[in-house]
């Protein structure tokens, strides 16, 4: 959806909201909508002819305490809203669906294969694979910046993972269509058809993979799952091709559509770009706001276990709650101007990565790619030029870019 809006986002009358539509994720942004709820029903019952009626949380407040509170909130029925009537298969069975106990047996081995001590060996190869990827835009051509980077999360956690290096283009494609069928992009007709093809595909790359790693493990995120002890047994194959998924799945959703907001904001505000370039200490806290400001989950999704109270509302056993991670990080109580990129905002307590328990075990890749990216473009390029059109992603739960047209202005010329 686009970041951008006016200074004063005017108000939204109440029956006229609709957060589940994905058209208008695509088509504009529901800013409006989300301050209205903000201010005038932060608890908001919404429902819709056709789809399960669902809680809405928009308050920083609220989502925070709703994600750290995992025995009320919990997350095995899934996180898209799009499958809040059936739940999700992999419910229970994945990193992200998994409540305590089981999500810290499988949570502790997976962050040692991404920490920030293993980000730092690999910051140096993984700068010269991104110099290759941007090598077209660094030589001045005209690029489709959101198709470019969707190359970028392999590059950080590609073998992390294990997947061979023969398969990464194959990946981004694959895991879009999982999860937004509907976009014209990533659609191979109906939903079903989509979501049918992209996941045979994928689970075929992970069976492939496992079975190698099965035989001979290594240090890879497949290797520590197949041979994981979770509470006296074994993941099964299903288990551990699921967590695969997920894990592909997040930095697929995140590192490209983080970076090409970025670029777009700063195409939208150059003065913001000359001040980044101009002190490069800014760099990191432009990290941090830049996942602010695009927040690429729109939304998760939670099952409510027992009764539970929020501002009045009781929220009742088997609810369905929006966590609107999206309306959080543009609380006016929490950030000073929200509607503003600022790449030296402090403190900046977003919640693009969650928080609590489900806090992103990729926040570390996620963080070193971006901060690279960041830093080869301050040193080559003066300016960003839209050339064409910007497409965003039909989706209500990942705030993605699928068309960024740009022409980056390169230093000394």
């Amino acid at each position: 959806m686009d970041m951008t809006s006016p200074d004063v986002v005017a108000p939204m009358a109440l029956e006229d909201i609709d957060l589940f539509d994905p058209t208008i994720y695509r088509t504009g942004a529901p800013h409006a909508a989300l301050r209205t709820l903000r201010l005038k029903a932060s608890v908001w019952h919404q429902a819709r002819p056709g789809q399960p009626a669902f809680w809405s949380l928009t308050k920083y407040q609220n989502v925070a305490a709703a994600l750290k509170n995992t025995a009320a909130f919990s997350s095995t029925h899934g996180n898209n809203l799009d499958i809040a009537e059936t739940g999700d298969s992999a419910g229970g069975h994945t990193l992200p669906l998994m409540d305590p106990p089981d999500h810290g047996l499988v949570r502790g081995p997976s962050i040692r294969t991404l920490s920030n001590l293993v980000m730092r060996d690999r910051t140096e190869p993984m700068r010269a694979k991104l110099r290759e990827l941007l090598a077209p835009c660094l030589r001045g051509e005209d690029v489709d910046l959101a198709h470019l980077l969707l190359d970028l999360p392999m590059l950080a956690v590609g073998d992390i993972i294990g997947i061979p290096e023969s398969v990464w283009p194959e990946i981004p494609s694959l895991t879009m269509a999982g999860i937004a069928p509907k976009d014209p992009i990533y659609s191979a007709g109906s939903d079903k058809r989509t979501l049918a093809k992209a996941h045979m595909r994928l689970f075929s790359i992970f069976a492939g993979l496992l079975a190698d790693r099965r035989q001979v493990p290594q240090e890879d995120f497949v290797s520590v799952l197949s041979t994981l002890d979770f509470g006296g047994r074994k993941l099964t194959d299903q288990q551990v091709m699921m967590n695969c998924y997920s894990m592909v799945m997040g930095a697929n959703t995140s590192t490209p559509y983080v970076a090409a907001h970025f670029v777009l904001a700063m195409a939208q505000n150059p003065s913001v770009w000359e001040r980044i370039r101009a002190d490069p200490g800014l760099i990191d806290s432009a990290v941090t706001e830049s996942l602010r400001w695009a927040t690429p989950a729109n939304h998760v999704m939670r099952k409510v276990t027992t009764d539970t109270e929020v501002e009045g509302h009781t929220l009742k056993a088997g609810s369905i709650v929006a966590l609107w991670i999206a309306s959080a990080n543009r609380d006016e109580t929490v950030f000073t101007s929200p509607y503003e990129f600022d790449p030296g905002r402090a403190p900046n307590p977003h919640l693009a990565f969650a928080l609590g328990p489900h806090y992103c075990v990729g926040a570390p890749a996620v963080k070193t790619a971006l901060r690279l990216f960041i830093e080869e473009l301050a040193y080559s390029v003066r300016s960003f030029e839209l050339i064409g059109p910007v497409h965003h992603l039909s989706s209500n739960f990942i705030n993605g870019i699928t068309t960024l047209p740009v022409r980056f202005q390169l230093s000394g010329t």
